[in-house]
């Protein structure tokens, strides 16, 4: 009986994302502070909370999470003009820029079951300044009005009823371009490797 207690209070307290473990959060925690290490807690606390959630759900109180987080250029952040930034880079600093903020979103919705053929990273252009912006999109079937998960416009939208963006490219990183490895996947490849090693 002892036994199966413990094993039920490991089942509800124990968070069912690897997103961040104790080491890595005390790392954390001893470059950036204990407000950084509240902010992993804060996330695994939330992935766990939406395990059994409906898409909606996951969409939406990710997107609010991620858009919590300062705004800041890359040039502040970085030092360079584009970085792709791990989520745990943007948590430790707080700070992120467009890319950054829907990098954040795929990876942690992929982390809830969210099927990663279903999003994009979609480049865009902000109509009126023709700035370039990147934004997530998420597509419930190949021909439906996608879903555009943004850190301008917090709530979600479908893209048809968002006038001020211009699409230029999708991006997924599990597909290729006519067979061949684009710039974005490169860049892909080396933000997937900062992700696995840790990096903050």
């Amino acid at each position: 009986m002892k036994i199966f207690i413990i094993i039920l209070f490991f089942i509800f307290t124990s968070y069912s994302s690897d997103f961040a473990n104790d080491s890595l959060m005390t790392k954390v925690e001893r470059k950036y502070g204990t407000f950084a290490k509240n902010r992993f807690v804060a996330l695994n606390k939330l992935l766990n909370k939406l395990e059994k959630s409906d898409i909606k759900s996951k969409l939406e109180k990710v997107n609010d999470f991620f858009n919590s987080v300062p705004y800041a250029s890359d040039k502040s952040i970085y030092g360079t003009n584009d970085y792709w930034a791990t989520p745990y880079e943007l948590l430790s600093r707080d700070k992120a820029d467009c890319e950054d903020y829907a990098i954040a979103k795929f990876l942690m919705l992929k982390e809830l079951g969210v099927p990663t053929s279903k999003m994009f990273l979609s480049y865009v252009r902000l109509t009126g300044s023709g700035e370039a912006h990147m934004v997530l999109t998420y597509f419930e079937t190949p021909s439906t009005d996608p879903l555009v998960l943004d850190n301008i416009r917090r709530m979600i939208f479908p893209a048809s009823e968002r006038k001020d963006l211009k699409p230029i490219y999708n991006f997924n990183p599990n597909i290729l371009n006519n067979g061949t490895r684009t710039s974005a996947h490169r860049k892909w490849d080396v933000l997937l490797k900062n992700f696995r090693e840790n990096k903050i």
